[in-house]
């Protein structure tokens, strides 16, 4: 039996196995290949749960049945190739996934959000930004994710702007991943913590719990001691502030754990 025999639930439980072998086996890895690069030739469920694990096996032979893949409407994939771009670094996708974040399926536009935060750069930005005013939490979640994942000014002012001009209650989404920017974005956000405004002040604090960065310490102790502010979803500053500085430590204490692990046994 292969991948283009049988029944499919057969091909299904093949192509699984093959999956599972594909990191540590090569030739498992090509069969694997075979069902994007001929894709028209294969049943659509077959594809998509081989691009669902695309990071175990896309290599650059696949940049061209991808990218044919991604602007393929009749095989109705595109989200899945969208994460074999991803996978692979095809930049050249870059312009097709930007056109996809208006396509009519949430699915496909989740995973564009999703591979332009791997490929894209600060040209893409523009487009990702007005995401973080979508109506529904989970594509702000993507978008600012995405950001997150590009990096540079350009992504940290579209965040930053979310935490001062805040549109939606909780944004959470956006404090995590202003955390990302460290150490950059700590001035800023010792400033915001200050902020007249104690929803600013609250989610200033959890972005600096997640820092992990000691200097974030006294801040969140300042806080926590004094500001009983409240917020317009009944939440507390000094109670965002105490579970932020448990956050902090936390990852100080797996970084430490990491480092220990990481030395040199011969070192001491």
């Amino acid at each position: 039996m292969d991948l283009r025999s049988g029944t499919l639930e057969d091909r299904e439980e093949l192509l699984y196995e093959l999956l599972d072998r594909a990191p540590v086996d090569p030739a498992a890895a090509e069969t694997v290949r075979a069902v994007v690069r001929d894709y028209q030739d294969h049943h659509r469920s077959l594809y998509t749960r081989a691009l669902n694990r695309a990071d175990d096996f896309v290599d650059a032979s696949l940049r061209e049945p991808l990218l044919a893949a991604l602007a393929d409407t009749r095989y109705n994939c595109q989200a899945w190739a969208a994460m074999g771009c991803a996978a692979g670094g095809f930049t050249e996708a870059v312009p097709t996934l930007l056109d996809l974040l208006d396509d009519r399926d949430w699915n496909v536009r989740e995973q564009a959000v999703r591979a332009l935060g791997r490929l894209g750069d600060a040209s893409v930005v523009p487009a990702l930004a007005p995401l973080l005013r979508d109506p529904q939490e989970h594509p702000r979640q993507y978008a600012a994710d995405a950001l997150a994942d590009i990096g540079g000014p350009e992504a940290l002012e579209a965040l930053w702007h979310e935490l001062e001009h805040r549109r939606f209650a909780r944004i959470g989404y956006i404090a995590s991943n202003l955390a990302r920017f460290t150490p950059a974005v700590l001035p800023r956000l010792a400033e915001a913590a200050t902020s007249a405004d104690p929803n600013v002040r609250y989610w200033a604090a959890v972005a600096l719990g997640s820092t992990g960065d000691s200097s974030a310490a006294p801040i969140l102790e300042r806080l926590m001691a004094t500001d009983h502010a409240a917020t317009v979803f009944d939440g507390r500053v000094d109670v965002a502030a105490k579970k932020a500085l448990r956050t902090l430590r936390r990852i100080q204490a797996a970084v430490a754990a990491r480092a220990d692990g990481s030395a040199d046994p011969a070192a001491g």
